[in-house]
């Protein structure tokens, strides 16, 4: 049995993933800032049907984060898909003319220094399973930067160079990377921007393997 580990996992899309690839016989890894809020998502996704178990880490920790993956892999099992989607800080959603250097440390952390933490601490098992899926999840600042929301437009732009050379660098290694753009929120009863029709685009990345590294969930 092989794991998805959902970095920044909630109520919404976290959710929501977790049930699709749950259903498809995944184990789900569920990783979050604050463990009372993932034990409660574990707990309601098992009366689901869906074996998930709560982890602890700070996206912005990289050591942290690496070491919880780790224990990931060592409890769970094998980490086949990383998800990596947690939702940016209000803070990091400044004007362009009003974010100082100070204002861009938390989202190059978390959409940097996070993201190649993970990847570096999932790869090797990946290699080792011959195939794997990383999936990164942000916001239409991530494909069309947009001076009302400088911190993720910077982060976000370091984030789609690192995921498209590695869509190319691991192609070889049966390692597919996507990243999926989900232009303003995420809408329950949208037609494309449900959290569940959104795991099920992240579900068809993961399968079908498409070819490119960006998608776009709807219209920018």
């Amino acid at each position: 049995m092989t794991t998805i580990a959902i970095v920044g996992a909630g109520p919404g899309l976290g959710a929501a993933t977790a049930r699709r690839f749950g259903r498809e016989g995944f184990e789900v890894a569920l990783i979050g800032r604050r463990r009372d809020r993932a034990e409660a998502l574990a707990a309601e996704l098992a009366d689901d049907g869906v074996a998930a178990h709560p982890f602890t880490a700070d996206a912005r920790d990289p050591a942290a984060l690496a070491a919880t993956l780790e224990r990931v892999a060592e409890t769970v099992g094998p980490i086949e898909v990383l998800q990596y989607s947690p939702a940016p800080q209000k803070d990091f959603l400044r004007p362009l003319l009003e974010t100082t250097p100070a204002d861009l440390v938390g989202p190059v952390e978390m959409s940097v220094y996070g993201p190649v933490a993970a990847v570096h601490q999932v790869l090797p098992g990946m290699r080792a399973l011959g195939r794997g899926t990383v999936l990164f999840v942000n916001g239409g600042s991530g494909a069309r930067p947009s001076s009302r929301v400088a911190g993720t437009s910077i982060a976000f732009a370091g984030l789609g160079a690192f995921a498209a050379m590695l869509h190319d660098e691991l192609a070889g290694d049966g390692v597919h990377v996507a990243q999926l753009i989900v232009p303003g929120a995420i809408e329950p009863g949208h037609p494309r921007k449900d959290p569940a029709v959104l795991a099920g685009t992240l579900w068809t990345l993961h399968r079908d393997r498409p070819a490119g590294f960006r998608h776009l969930a709807d219209d920018l």
